[in-house]
């Protein structure tokens, strides 16, 4: 298209035009002129894309190298890595956390000093959040709410030395932490955490089951479902709506090995299987019986990473469908990774 037919669109249809664009490419955009230069901070550009459909599903992953952060985001519509800067956050010893709706949750210390941030990568804007009441380190959770354009961010109950911490809850409307309930006793059989349909749910060896917390009403409760038989280890993983699923390996020995997902039946507390990994895919990202894999979920997907090989491997439970990540970028054992929706419209305010 002529370069003077750009010139003559009108600033709302222009606006909503590249509202369309997929996010990472209007840094490219911005070059154009210095009317598309200004456009992130343009509120009526920002109005048409809080409207339109997400970009759809991306992986972010961060990891520090001796200089400084380092981070790159994989846009699985678009099948390509984008490194995102990240020299605009305090140079703490942080780690990622969480993310949700455009927003990445850090913690970290900076000195002695437990403190939690959360920003958006595509703007680079931050905030440090508060103290919490018991301020030490602990399992967080972010959940962003668009439609009130507010965030909170849930920290678990944890033991801290003699101590039972109780579950704290940042609320970015009131800049505060307020304090829960305290998790009833139980011994955790993992510290990952799957949050959907306003709940966030815990695996528990005793009593045997699951705890959940309803962000609601503040309140723990214990669901007694039993865990699939000869489970190595299990991640709980959120899907769609009330969508909870389990993944892990079965087998005491490395050729009778396998990786399954199960779905969790909310009226029976049963958890039915509904996928196995083929062989191959398994062979290929676990070559030994005993080798570490994580993985998390967003919107029906399920991600697998294994960070001895460097793999992740993409799960559609909806199109029951398995695919490598090309390209992927696990620089290091200790890098991090989560699903992440871009957006220019997400707010740390």
């Amino acid at each position: 298209m002529e370069e003077n037919i750009w010139a003559m669109l009108p600033e709302d249809l222009l606006h909503e035009v590249l509202a369309r664009v997929p996010p990472f490419m209007i840094f490219r955009l911005r070059s154009v002129c210095k009317r598309w230069n200004s456009i992130l901070h343009d509120s009526s550009f920002l109005k048409f894309h809080s409207q339109v459909p997400s970009h759809g599903p991306c992986l972010i992953t961060f990891w520090k190298n001796a200089h400084s952060p380092q981070c790159s985001v994989f846009s699985l519509p678009l099948k390509t890595w984008y490194r995102i800067p990240f020299n605009f956050l305090p140079p703490w010893a942080f780690w990622l956390v969480s993310s949700s709706g455009g927003l990445v949750c850090f913690s970290g210390l900076d000195g002695l000093t437990f403190k939690t941030l959360v920003c958006n990568p595509l703007t680079q804007t931050w905030r440090t959040l508060p103290s919490m009441h018991y301020n030490h380190q602990r399992q967080l959770l972010l959940v962003v709410d668009r439609v009130e354009r507010s965030f909170k961010v849930i920290a678990t109950s944890e033991i801290y030395g003699d101590k039972s911490l109780p579950t704290e809850v940042y609320d970015s409307e009131l800049d505060c932490w307020s304090i829960h309930q305290i998790m009833p006793a139980v011994n955790l059989c993992s510290s990952k955490m799957a949050f959907c349909d306003s709940r966030l749910y815990l695996e528990t060896l005793s009593p045997l089951g699951l705890m959940m917390y309803r962000l609601d009403k503040g309140l723990w409760e214990h669901i007694p479902v039993k865990f699939p038989r000869s489970l190595l280890d299990g991640y709980l993983v959120a899907g769609t709506r009330k969508r909870l699923f389990l993944v892990g390996r079965i087998g005491l020995y490395s050729t009778l090995q396998s990786m399954r997902i199960w779905e969790l039946d909310h009226a029976k507390f049963t958890w039915t299987e509904i996928s196995r990994m083929p062989p191959k895919y398994f062979r290929a990202l676990l070559r030994l019986s005993a080798e570490r894999f994580e993985c998390f979920g967003q919107d029906n997907l399920i991600c697998f990473t294994s960070w001895n090989q460097g793999k992740c491997l993409l799960y559609d439970v909806d199109k029951k469908n398995w695919s490598w990540i090309a390209g992927c970028a696990l620089q290091s054992y200790n890098s991090q990774v989560c699903f992440y929706e871009p957006r220019f419209d997400a707010s740390v305010c």
